[in-house]
């Protein structure tokens, strides 16, 4: 699905994949042939290193400590979640390979290959490029920036629709903000049976909060010029006429 105009800026998959990562509060570690999930015990260091306080009787710190020199194979997978209720709520996979040692009382693992699977399917991202990445200065902000938009701001969402090519809102049931960055804000069109996603970039990058609800009062101004599209087939509420 496209917008109503032609330029698209969006994030690098450098820069996505570390805002996958900074955005994680659980990860899937698999190590030794055990695979096991882990909530509120990593980190991240400024190279895209992730630290895990690891429980002592893990099979991660089992092989940290008994592979020889100490550095063992361990893949770390990451989900990103859309905060917002919808259909599909897995918005992308973050995978991380590489060597996990010890460091204090933590587990280190160092990258040494690093996958992004979007819904336009995997990525092989290079490691340095990773290294050097920073995540989407918004990554902090987005989930709480985006259920105050769908949850208080329900008509601001759907008068965005008119940017959307009315093609893509055939048979649509409903609208919800899937996700925003400092490049645009993507919209998620449901159907019966089937969803697609649709980004309106913002006419320039925006590198903090106000920047960004100036971005998004341009776009809400440009909905309100354009031509109404044909009502969506809303799925309404008890009580709704």
């Amino acid at each position: 699905m496209d917008g109503t105009r032609g330029w698209a800026a969006g994030p690098g998959v450098a820069e996505r994949a570390r805002s996958v990562l900074a955005a994680a509060w659980s990860c899937a570690v698999t190590a030794g042939g055990a695979r096991e999930e882990y909530a509120g015990v990593h980190s991240v260091t400024d190279g895209g290193e992730v630290v895990l306080a690891a429980p002592v009787d893990s099979a991660l710190r089992t092989a940290a400590l008994c592979a020889p020199r100490g550095e063992p194979s361990a893949v770390l997978e990451f989900a990103d979640v859309a905060p917002v209720p919808v259909r599909n709520r897995i918005r992308a996979r973050l995978w991380l390979a590489g060597w996990c040692t010890p460091v204090g009382d933590d587990l280190l693992l160092r990258p040494t290959r690093v996958v992004l699977r979007q819904p336009s399917g995997p990525v092989l991202v290079d490691v340095d490029e990773f290294a050097a990445a920073r995540p989407d200065p918004l990554t902090g902000d987005e989930a709480r920036l985006l259920t105050h938009l769908a949850e208080a701001h329900p008509d601001a969402v759907e008068r965005l629709t008119r940017l959307v090519r009315p093609e893509s809102l055939h048979a649509a049931t409903r609208v919800r903000p899937l996700a925003v960055d400092r490049h645009g804000l993507t919209l998620r069109i449901e159907r019966t049976r089937a969803h697609g996603d649709v980004r309106l970039p913002f006419h320039a990058p925006a590198d903090d909060l106000p920047q960004l609800a100036e971005r998004v009062h341009v776009l809400l101004a440009q909905a309100g010029a354009a031509a109404c599209p044909r009502a969506l087939q809303r799925q309404r509420a008890d009580g709704d006429g």
